[in-house]
C-alpha cells in the first residue's frame, strides 16, 4: 500500500533537475538516499507532517512461558525493535539493539529467544539468540536461513537454509542454546521448503514444499534420519496453507483440497486423507493455533478482507464466533500456556496493537496503544467496498478510503494504490501515513484487488498465472476507472497511480495502458522486464517466480514475456514518473529501475529516482521513509493538486 509501506513515488518536470546542495530551510537527505531530479525538501513541509511521522504499531510476537509476559515488535528508533510487555498496557522493555530490523519468539519452554535479521534489507537473514542485548551467531553469517516451528518442548529450532549451493532450502534443526548441535537434516531440490511443525517427541515433523500459492506438499519427516515421505497424492493441485500437531500427536492443518478456499481439518500422514472441521463458507481460514491442552483451537476467517476470530471445541466440533472483535485485521494468533490467546488487531480508526482474548470470560484486552503522533483517528470512516464487472464479466473489487465531504466539498482527486503479490490482498485496514492524504489533502486512495489476489479462493487467484492471462489484471484497473469515473465524488481529471513491487509492474502497466487518465504513477521496487527480472532475481526463488510469471527459458513465453513488459512500451508514459529502489533488493534488483529510468530519460519524459543505499524490497528504516513520504506529497502536489 501506498505510504504505508514504503511503496510511493512520482515525478514531475516542473522540480527536475534541482541542484544537489541542500537548500535553505529544507531537511538534510538521508546519508543513505541517492535521488535524481528529486527537489529538496522545504522544513515547513516536515514541520507539517510532523504527527504522521510519529505513528507507531506494535505487533503480537508470542508469550513467555515463565514469566507471562509479551513478546512484541515495535519501533522506538530508525528500525523495529523486540520488545517484552509485564503486562496490559504497561511500559515496553526493549531487548533488541540492532541497526537491522529485528524479528523474534520465545522458544515454548521460555528460556531462549531465537531471532533473525539481515543486513541492508538483502533478505540472507541469519539466526541468533539473543541474550542480555548480545546476539550469538546460529547459521553460517553468509548464506539465506528462515526461522521454521519451534518443538513443542522447546528442544529445537527448525529452519531452512540456502547454505549447501545458494538455491536449495535445505532443511535445519538446532538447540539454540548450543550452536554447535546445528545440523542439515534433509537435503532438497527447490526453494520452498520449511519445517511446519514438529509432532510431540520431537521424532518426526511435517515439511512444507511451497510450489505456489495454490500448491504446497506435505511431506512427514524423520528427524533422525532426514526420510521424507510423501503426504498423500502429491499430483493434486492442494495447498497447505500451516499446520500444528495437537499433543494427542493429531495433525491439523489449513487445506483447499476439494474446495475453492481453505477449510480448517485434520490430515492422516498415513493415508493423507484431508477431513475438514471448520469451515468459512466462500471465504479462506487463514491461520489458527492450538491450546497447549488441545481442548481448543482459534482460527481467523478472511470474510470479504475483515478478520473474524472463532474458538472450536475440539471434543464437540463447535465453532463460536468471537462477537467481541471490533471490525478490522486481525493476525498472528497463538494461545499461551495458562490459556489466553494473544494477536495483533489494527483498522481503520486506529493503527495495530497487540491484544488478548480470555475465553473463559469472553473478555478482549489492549496490551499496546501505540502512539498516534497525537492525532485521534476515532472519527476516520470505515472503508467502502468497491465492487465491479471487469472487461469478461469477472467480479473484481476493492477499497475506497474517501475524505471527509464537509472538510473537502466537491470532486476530489484519486490515487489508485496497487499492492504487490501478486498474490497479495488489500484488507480495510489502518492507513498510516495515508491518512495525511485522505484527512489534509483530501485525496481519496483506492485499493483494488485485481484478479491474482489472495482472500477469493484458488480459482481467483489463479486467474493471472502465466505470461498470456497477466495483462487481464491490468484490463481490471480500466473496469475500476469507468466506475471511479462515474462516481460523483471524484474528480475524472486528477487520478495517478502507485504500487509496490508486482503492484509497481502494475503501477508502470497501468499508466501505459491508461495513460490518458492517470496524471502521474509512482512505482515502487518495480519489474520493468519480465525476462530480465527472471533472469537476475536471486536463485532462490526463481523458480517460484516462473511458475507464476511464465518461464524464460521457453521461447514462446519469453517471447510473451518481452512483448507484456513495461519497458518495451515505456514511451507512451507522458506525464511524470516518480521511480523507488532499494539497492540490496533481491526480489526486484535494482537493474530492473536502472534500465527502465535510462529509456524514460532518453525520451524525455520527467523522472524522480531515489534509491535506497541501505534499503531492500521497500523502505524499512524510519529516516528514508520519512524522506520518501515527504518527496511523495511534492509529487502528488505537482500531479493532483496543482
Amino acid at each position: 500500500m501506498l505510504i504505508r509501506f514504503s511503496l510511493a513515488l512520482a515525478a514531475t518536470s516542473a522540480l527536475a533537475g534541482v541542484a544537489s546542495a541542500q537548500a535553505p530551510d529544507t531537511v538534510p537527505k538521508p546519508a543513505a538516499l541517492t535521488v535524481q531530479g528529486v527537489p529538496p525538501v522545504p522544513a515547513a513541509l516536515a514541520a507539517r507532517t510532523r504527527p504522521y511521522q510519529e505513528l507507531r504499531s506494535a505487533a503480537f510476537a508470542g508469550w513467555n512461558k515463565r514469566d507471562r509476559s509479551m513478546l512484541i515488535r515495535t519501533r522506538f528508533g530508525n528500525v523495529p525493535q523486540l520488545h517484552r510487555v509485564a503486562g496490559p498496557l504497561m511500559d515496553r522493555q526493549q531487548i533488541s539493539f540492532e541497526a537491522e530490523p529485528v524479528s523474534g519468539s520465545w522458544a515454548p519452554s521460555g528460556d531462549v529467544l531465537a531471532v533473525q535479521k539481515d543486513r541492508g534489507g538483502d533478505e540472507f537473514f541469519q539466526l541468533y539468540r539473543l541474550d542480555g542485548g548480545r546476539l550469538t551467531l546460529l547459521t553460517d553469517g553468509k548464506s539465506r536461513n528462515e526461522r521454521g516451528a519451534w518443538s513443542k518442548d522447546g528442544k529445537l529450532l527448525g529452519y531452512s537454509s540456502t547454505r549447501r549451493n545458494g538455491t536449495d532450502t535445505d532443511l535445519y534443526v538446532v538447540d539454540p542454546r548450543n550452536p554447535a548441535s546445528d545440523r542439515r537434516v534433509a537435503e532438497v531440490k527447490g526453494g520452498g521448503w520449511s519445517i511446519a511443525a514438529f509432532a510431540p517427541g520431537n521424532a518426526r515433523a511435517l515439511v512444507l514444499n511451497y510450489q505456489q500459492v495454490t500448491n504446497s506438499d506435505p511431506y512427514l519427516l524423520d528427524v533422525a534420519s532426514g526420510r521424507l515421505t510423501p503426504i498423500g497424492d502429491l499430483k493434486k493441485d492442494i495447498a497447505i496453507g500451516g499446520a500444528e500437531f495437537a499433543p494427542n500427536g493429531k495433525l491439523w492443518v489449513l487445506s483447499d483440497e476439494d474446495s475453492d478456499v481453505q477449510r480448517l481439518g485434520t490430515l492422516d500422514p498415513a493415508t493423507g486423507r484431508f477431513t475438514p472441521v471448520a469451515n468459512a463458507g466462500r471465504w479462506d481460514v487463514e491461520e489458527f493455533d492450538i491450546s497447549d491442552d488441545g481442548r481448543r483451537i482459534a482460527y481467523l476467517t478472511n470474510e470479504a478482507g475483515i478478520s473474524r476470530l472463532y474458538i472450536l471445541d475440539t471434543a464437540s466440533g463447535r465453532s463460536t464466533r468471537v462477537a467481541a472483535l471490533p471490525v478490522g485485521v486481525a493476525g498472528g494468533i497463538e494461545w499461551a500456556p495458562w490459556g489466553e490467546l494473544g494477536f495483533t488487531f489494527n483498522s481503520a480508526k486506529g493503527t495495530a496493537d497487540a491484544w488478548s482474548y480470555n475465553p473463559a470470560t469472553a473478555k478482549l484486552t489492549r496490551w499496546t496503544r501505540s502512539e498516534t503522533g497525537g492525532l485521534d483517528f476515532s472519527a476516520n470512516p470505515e472503508a467502502q467496498l468497491f465492487e465491479v464487472k471487469s472487461f469478461d464479466g469477472e467480479r473484481v473489487s476493492g477499497f475506497l478510503y474517501r475524505p471527509d465531504p464537509a472538510k473537502f466539498p466537491g470532486k476530489r482527486p484519486v490515487i489508485v494504490d496497487i499492492h504487490g503479490g501478486p498474490e497479495g490482498q488489500e484488507r480495510p485496514g489502518f492507513m498510516g501515513r495515508d491518512n495525511y492524504l485522505i484527512n489534509e489533502l483530501g485525496i481519496a486512495v483506492f485499493l483494488p484487488n485485481v484478479r491474482g489476489s489472495t482472500g477469493f479462493g484458488k480459482r481467483f487467484v489463479s486467474l493471472d498465472n502465466g505470461p498470456f492471462k497477466r495483462e487481464d489484471s491490468v484490463k481490471d484497473i480500466g473496469a475500476f476507472l469507468t466506475a471511479l469515473k462515474a462516481d460523483p465524488a471524484i474528480d475524472a481529471n486528477r487520478m495517478a497511480v502507485t504500487g509496490g513491487s508486482y503492484g509497481g509492474y502494475m503501477c508502470y502497466a497501468s499508466a501505459i495502458r491508461y495513460a490518458a487518465d492517470f496524471k502521474g504513477a509512482l512505482c515502487n521496487v518495480a519489474i520493468s522486464n519480465f525476462v530480465t527480472f527472471l533472469e537476475n532475481t536471486q536463485s532462490y526463488r526463481r523458480d517460484l517466480r516462473r511458475v507464476e510469471y511464465g518461464d524464460e527459458r521457453d521461447p514462446t513465453q519469453r517471447a510473451k514475456l518481452e512483448e507484456i513488459s513495461p519497458l518495451r512500451r515505456i514511451n507512451e508514459i507522458k506525464e511524470p514518473l516518480f521511480v523507488v529502489q532499494g539497492a540490496n533488493d533481491p526480489r526486484v534488483p535494482k537493474s530492473e529501475a536502472d534500465q527502465l529510468v535510462a529509456k524514460v530519460r532518453a525520451q524525455g519524459t520527467p523522472v524522480w529516482y531515489m534509491v535506497g543505499e541501505n534499503e531492500g524490497h521497500g523502505f524499512g528504516k524510519k529516516e528514508n521513509q520519512d524522506y520518501l513520504f515527504w518527496s511523495t506529497l511534492q509529487f502528488w502536489q505537482q500531479t493532483l493538486l496543482k
